[in-house]
């Protein structure tokens, strides 16, 4: 706890993966256990949510076909509804429920609420793993603004802000938009000391199927070798990718971490590298 203290007043983000929340009592245990720890500690503490294996199953049931292009989800009109439900309530909930069992204060919404997260519709792009051509991702925000005077009054009200990623915009159009995208704007417009990437995936690993080859910290060099190398591939890459481009912009560390063993987040804010892989700017 006392390495936590030299972050008193900071903040810390945590993304949460849309997986973890299915299991209530180990999100608890885990995630929930870390946040009640950096709260003790002083620590103003937002927490993002996906909610991607929710969407797919529900895509399934209701005879839709999900698309998905170099790990980033394509988004029609049919997609957001089920984004909204899925993000704005099955997962919402079940992160609300697992939080209160933790002991966590947390209130749950999403971006769109109060103008959190402001977004626009994201224009056709390249992206990395899918060809030389832009790609257009439907209803797929870009975050250009977030409201940190209202991240600032929750955290002074006791609260955790806990967000799914929706946003939207003053016209009223909802977007959808990656998790870790919007961790990585919202770490970066509230100056956070530090970011974590929180999934079933204890780090980035130099073997996929081995947790025993994660590599415990990665400059953005070795990063984008490990990338072009092929070590670094699939969903993982957006994710990387976002993590690079926010140590620009004043993160003093990005985290990818797993939630087994139950400690290994709070371990990980304790010691960089120690229990996932960690992005520094330089060695």
């Amino acid at each position: 706890m006392s390495g936590l203290r030299a972050f008193q007043g900071r903040w810390f983000v945590v993304k949460i993966g849309g997986e973890l929340s299915s299991d209530r009592p180990k999100l608890a245990g885990s995630v929930g256990a870390a946040v009640r720890a950096f709260l003790a500690a002083g620590i103003r503490v937002a927490v993002i949510h996906g909610g991607g294996p929710q969407a797919t199953e529900l895509t399934n049931k209701l005879g839709l076909t999900p698309r998905m292009v170099a790990g980033r989800r394509v988004t029609d009109e049919a997609t957001l509804e089920v984004m909204k439900m899925t993000l704005a309530g099955q997962v919402s909930v079940d992160v609300a429920a697992a939080f209160r069992l933790a002991g966590v204060p947390a209130l749950c919404t999403t971006g769109v609420s109060a103008g959190l997260i402001d977004a626009r519709k994201r224009a056709p792009q390249v992206l990395t793993g899918a060809g030389p051509e832009p790609i257009d991702l439907g209803l797929v925000g870009d975050v250009v603004d977030v409201n940190t005077a209202l991240f600032e009054r929750l955290a002074e009200a006791g609260v955790v802000p806990v967000l799914g990623s929706l946003s939207g915009d003053a016209q009223g159009q909802v977007f959808n938009i990656n998790a870790d995208t919007v961790a990585t704007r919202v770490a970066a417009k509230l100056r956070a000391a530090k970011l974590f990437l929180v999934s079933n995936v204890p780090g980035v690993l130099a073997d996929k199927n081995d947790p025993s080859t994660r590599i415990p910290t990665l400059t953005p060099a070795e990063a984008q070798e490990k990338i072009a190398s092929g070590v670094i591939q699939g969903g993982m890459i957006p994710k990387v990718e976002e993590s690079l481009a926010m140590l620009e912009e004043g993160i003093e560390a990005i985290h990818i971490v797993g939630i087994s063993p139950a400690h290994a987040l709070l371990g990980e804010a304790q010691g960089a590298g120690s229990f996932g892989t960690a992005f520094l700017r330089a060695r």
